[in-house]
C-alpha cells in the first residue's frame, strides 16, 4: 500500500449512523395534552428506531474535487448490537491499493469509543487515536466525527422551526449543541428532519468559530424490512468547494452475524473475498 492510501485508510469509521444509512419510522410528536414539540424526542425517533440485532451493508464513496473529478471507493459495513452499545466493522474492497483495510469500532455508552485498524501491507492491528476525530474520512468531505455513532446524551437540542419544506417534505429544524465542547469539532449543528418519514434530510455543521463548514443532503429514501433510510447522501465542504457522494447499494438486517468477527484478533482473519 502506498503512503497516500495508508494515510487515507487510517481515517476509517465506526458507525455510519448519520450519513451512511439513517434508519427511522414515523411516530407522533405531540403529547395528548397538546404540549409543545420535544426536539429530543424528534432526534430519538431518528436514531433509536432501528431495533435490529445486526446490519450488513455494501456501499461506496465517490469523492469529487473542486474541478469535478471523482474517485470511487467501495466497502462493506457490518454492525452488531444496538445504538450506543455496538460493534461495527468496515472493510474496503476496492480500489486495489486499500483492498482489505479494515476498521473495528467498539462503542459503549458513557465511554470513549475504541477503534482498531488492520492494514494488509503491514499485517498488523493498531489502535486508532482520538486525534483523528476531525480528520477527513479517506480523503472525503466526511470527517470521522460526521460518520461516527451518535449518542443522544452527547448533545442538547432546541427546536428552531417546523414549517420548512425540503424535497417535498415538511420538516422540523433542530439545533444540536455538544454537551462537552471538547469532544466535538463543531460549535453546533442544524438538522432538518422530515415530519412524515422522519429521516434527517438536510444538515449544516458549524465550526468552533461559528462558521458553516459542511452541508449534508440525504435523498432516495427507501424502506427495507420495515425500516426507512436514505440511500444517497451528499456532503459538501463550503470552503474547499469539494463534495462526496455516499451510496448504499445493499442493506440486510438480522442475518445472524458472528460476534467473533468483531474483535481486534479477528481483524487479521478477514479477507476481502468474505465481503
Amino acid at each position: 500500500m502506498n503512503s497516500t492510501a495508508a494515510r487515507d485508510a487510517k481515517i476509517l469509521v465506526p458507525m455510519l449512523a448519520l450519513s451512511v444509512y439513517v434508519v427511522v419510522c414515523f411516530s407522533s410528536r405531540f403529547s395528548v395534552s397538546g404540549s409543545p414539540l420535544d426536539p429530543r424526542k424528534i432526534m430519538e425517533d431518528v436514531y433509536q428506531q432501528d431495533t435490529s440485532h445486526d446490519t450488513a451493508m455494501r456501499a461506496n464513496l465517490e469523492v469529487f474535487d473542486k474541478e469535478g473529478h471523482g474517485k470511487k471507493k467501495r466497502f462493506s459495513y457490518r454492525r452488531i448490537g444496538s445504538l450506543g452499545d455496538s460493534k461495527t466493522l468496515v472493510v474496503f474492497t476496492d480500489p486495489k491499493e486499500i483492498r482489505g483495510v479494515a476498521l473495528l469500532s467498539i462503542n459503549r455508552r458513557g465511554v470513549t469509543d475504541r477503534q482498531f485498524m488492520y492494514t494488509p501491507a503491514t499485517q498488523r492491528v493498531r489502535s486508532v487515536s482520538a486525534q483523528e476525530r476531525s480528520a477527513r474520512f479517506i480523503g472525503s468531505d466526511f470527517t470521522y466525527e460526521d460518520i461516527a455513532e451518535h449518542v443522544l446524551d452527547d448533545f442538547t437540542y432546541r427546536l428552531l422551526g417546523d414549517g420548512e419544506n425540503i424535497d417535498g417534505h415538511k420538516t422540523y429544524k433542530v439545533e444540536a449543541t455538544p454537551v462537552d465542547p471538547g469532544r466535538s469539532q463543531y460549535k453546533f449543528l442544524y438538522y432538518w428532519v422530515a415530519q412524515d418519514v422522519p429521516v434527517i434530510l438536510f444538515a449544516e455543521m458549524y465550526d468552533a468559530n461559528g462558521r458553516k463548514v459542511r452541508v449534508l443532503h440525504a435523498t432516495q429514501l427507501k424502506r427495507e424490512s420495515g425500516i426507512w433510510g436514505a440511500r444517497h447522501t451528499e456532503m459538501s465542504s463550503v470552503q474547499d468547494a469539494t463534495r462526496t457522494v455516499l451510496t448504499i447499494d445493499e442493506v440486510k438486517f438480522n442475518t445472524g452475524l458472528d460476534e467473533k468477527l468483531f474483535t481486534p484478533e479477528g481483524l487479521e482473519e478477514i479477507h476481502p473475498s468474505q465481503n
